[in-house]
């Protein structure tokens, strides 16, 4: 009887250890990690966030981002944009940093929002009088559409955000 115990509770131990591995595993999860790090200058911009994809589904309606509300600009943790040395963004200043990268959509208008609480989950916990700034861009058309959310960081400092058939940028020098 305390063997069959023994075994028992052994084989749940190991069936936590294993689901706990998983979990911790972020390439697993349906929205993967990707990290984009690009030198402009001598600065260096990184911006590490979770892809979700659109799998046929409406953005603004079906999902993020909605119009009026605060998005974490990716999915799963809120998306991390670090600069190691003082830049302006669309011609504001934004110090050397670590921030967590929001957007907030009305229509064409998206604000990017740069806010010093970077280490949170989504959007929850996110609060405005964090922000260190807010840039106003447009959206246009994004060519081809990309289906899983995608940052891309050009040598001239250009951050493109690609979200189904959206595109949006903004100047980082």
């Amino acid at each position: 009887m305390k063997q069959l115990f023994s075994r028992g509770l052994f084989s749940l131990l190991l069936l936590t250890v294993l689901n706990v591995q998983a979990q911790s595993d972020k390439s697993q999860r349906p929205s993967p990690p990707a990290l984009v790090t690009q030198k402009v200058g001598d600065v260096i911009i990184r911006i590490d966030y979770s892809q979700p994809s659109v799998k046929g589904r409406v953005i603004g309606k079906d999902l993020e981002p909605k119009d009026g509300m605060v998005w974490r600009t990716g999915a799963n943790e809120a998306t991390i944009f670090e600069v190691d040395k003082d830049v302006t963004v669309e011609g504001k200043v934004l110090p050397k940093g670590k921030y967590g990268l929001f957007t907030l959509v009305n229509g064409n208008d998206w604000t990017i929002i740069f806010n010093k609480t970077w280490k949170q989950w989504g959007a929850f916990s996110y609060k405005d009088v964090d922000d260190v700034l807010r840039v106003l861009v447009k959206s246009g058309k994004a060519e081809p559409f990309s289906e899983k959310m995608t940052f891309i960081i050009g040598e001239t400092g250009k951050v493109d955000l690609l979200w189904g058939d959206r595109k949006v940028s903004f100047t980082v020098k």
